[in-house]
């Protein structure tokens, strides 16, 4: 799927020395020590950065559940993931660039699954909106109640009680 993305926007361009705009969004393996995520992506931005790209706007790599596992072959056994390490960057470069960093990323065994794909400069991300209060005027008044005056309390004898007891499961 990421191979059609580059593949059009290779096809689209009108000249090889065109700057555009990529953005690449990456899945780095769970397994992977979170002391070692840096490294990872250092790789992924000096690629970048060896072919003449500049930086826009990245977002670091955190901890997600995955919606489905990913099934990964490593030598003669398959490893499933159901989590991953999710970032992406977006940066400025020729298509050149962006077809080699997509390669790259296909061969980085860290990487379970990566995109890239042509966007804009704009930040394009959903803003979570604050939820607004709203104010209910109420038209009726509250009425308050006279609280019941509290009876003053009688000291009940053994006898009594035991009456009413005998009264009341004798019905």
């Amino acid at each position: 799927m990421a191979d059609e993305a580059v593949v059009d926007a290779v096809e689209t361009g009108s000249g090889a020395d065109d700057l555009r705009i990529y953005e690449i969004g990456y899945l780095i393996v769970p397994s992977v020590k979170e002391e070692d995520l840096e490294k990872i992506v250092s790789t992924v931005r000096t690629e970048i950065e060896k072919a003449g790209g500049s930086f826009i706007a990245e977002g670091a790599p955190s901890m997600t559940r995955l919606a489905y596992p990913i099934a990964v072959r490593q030598g003669d056994r398959t490893e499933e993931h159901d989590r991953g390490y999710f970032g992406w960057i977006k940066f400025e470069a020729r298509i050149e660039v962006a077809q080699a960093l997509d390669a790259a990323l296909k061969s980085n065994a860290s990487i379970l699954r990566s995109i890239v794909f042509r966007t804009v400069r704009e930040d394009t991300r959903a803003k979570m909106k604050a939820p607004t209060l709203r104010e209910v005027k109420r038209t009726d008044t509250i009425k308050s109640t006279p609280r019941r005056a509290e009876e003053p309390s009688v000291a009940v004898s053994e006898e009594d009680l035991d009456k009413a007891i005998l009264g009341i499961t004798q019905e």
